[in-house]
């Protein structure tokens, strides 16, 4: 016998033994025979590429790539498998300081548009404006990437270049070169306006986020407050817990929001605010969204506010990051959420209690106009 028939038999054999193995720990965890097959296919793989692959292959290398793979098959913008260095990267973001650029994108319709550029970043220096679509990043097509991904090209290292590829309404695409820098993340900015009327943009939800509204809001309240405009325009949101935390000092007792998973188990999120608050009206846009939405849903659902502007994005899911084994981790969708009146806003949005549109070339703040016209109007009906 030859031997290459030899091996042959070895390895069809040790196939068939790794099969049957298989199978008694799947019937030990209480697989049916469809999952157990899925897993001998892919553990057979697994070990065929380990075994006659031309070149050498790292063990673990194989099994980052099957996660990833299985990520992608849900074909889900949200859900991602993050490497070490991507997961360190996203917790950076979340915390509130790391290596970028200062653009918050959305992912909608096969495309990576940015919402909103922070003020002073490096991204506003370099001319990027909202609504702008990333159609590559360093000359890698984002078509190639996954949604999440782009975000993590984008981040890096400080003092180092990242190129986008820009794609503007009435423009030819153009190349933008931009040098990374350290983004410390201030979500909250507060003000009297004019009128006086207090005023408190709301950027993102991260951590601090709530801390930062306290103190914006409080200080407000000093000053005599007789109402309020949140601006949650170009806000991608972030952080539910966030959220749940600004919502906790502005809506009166009551549900905030919902979230509820595949299995109908349910999450409930409630204000404890006693006290009266002053009339309201929220800024949303086209940009506004998860988060930002979460928080316009609920003073909306509960007449707490009136919500002025456009339809916002319309992102209803919730993400769940769980870490791994090797200081990796999967992003996933793992639930939606539902305003207090049991609306699911994904891929819907929110519809404006009053419309305002902000054209491109508008030289002053329509929208913000219209807020405080409709605040006017609330603290006179207020008082009487």
């Amino acid at each position: 016998m030859s031997k290459k028939k030899i091996a042959a038999i070895v390895l069809v054999t040790m196939m068939f033994t790794f099969a049957l193995t298989l199978a008694a720990i799947g019937m030990a965890l209480g697989l049916t025979g469809a999952k157990i097959g899925d897993m001998a296919r892919f553990f057979g793989v697994m070990r065929l590429i380990e075994l006659r692959y031309v070149n050498e292959t790292n063990p673990t290398a194989l099994v980052d790539g099957a996660i990833s793979g299985m990520v992608r098959s849900l074909d889900d913008p949200h859900s991602i498998y993050l490497e070490p260095s991507k997961y360190r990267q996203l917790m950076e973001h979340t915390e509130g300081a790391f290596g970028g650029i200062g653009v918050y994108m959305g992912f909608k319709d096969n495309k990576v548009s940015v919402m909103s550029v922070m003020e002073g970043s490096p991204a506003e220096k370099a001319g990027i404006k909202p609504n702008d679509e990333i159609v590559a990043v360093d000359g890698v097509p984002v078509s190639k990437m996954q949604p999440e991904e782009v975000a993590m090209h984008i981040r890096g290292e400080i003092n180092t270049d990242v190129i986008l590829a820009i794609r503007r309404d009435g423009e030819q695409d153009a190349d933008y070169t931009i040098k990374r820098d350290i983004i410390q993340v201030k979500t909250v900015l507060g003000k009297k306006l004019e009128s006086g009327q207090g005023y408190i943009r709301i950027a993102s939800f991260s951590e601090k986020t709530g801390e930062e509204f306290k103190t914006a809001y409080q200080a407000l309240q000093q000053e005599g407050l007789p109402g309020l405009i949140i601006d949650l325009r170009e806000n991608p949101g972030g952080l539910i817990t966030s959220c749940v935390e600004v919502a906790d000092q502005i809506l009166p007792e009551g549900p905030i929001v919902s979230v509820i998973e595949r299995d109908g188990s349910k999450e409930e999120y409630e204000s404890h605010l006693k006290q009266k608050t002053c009339p309201m009206v929220v800024l949303i846009d086209g940009n506004s969204a998860s988060a930002s939405e979460i928080l316009a849903g609920a003073l909306q659902d509960r007449k707490a506010a009136t919500i002025v502007g456009t339809k916002s994005f319309g992102k209803g899911s919730v993400q769940m990051v769980m870490p791994m084994f090797h200081d990796d981790a999967v992003k996933l969708t793992v639930a939606k959420y539902y305003t207090p009146s049991g609306r699911s806003i994904d891929g819907v949005g929110i519809e404006p209690d009053v419309e305002a549109d902000l054209p491109i070339d508008a030289e002053t703040d329509t929208q913000l106009i219209k807020a405080e016209e409709v605040l006017a109007e609330k603290i006179t009906s207020h008082g009487k």
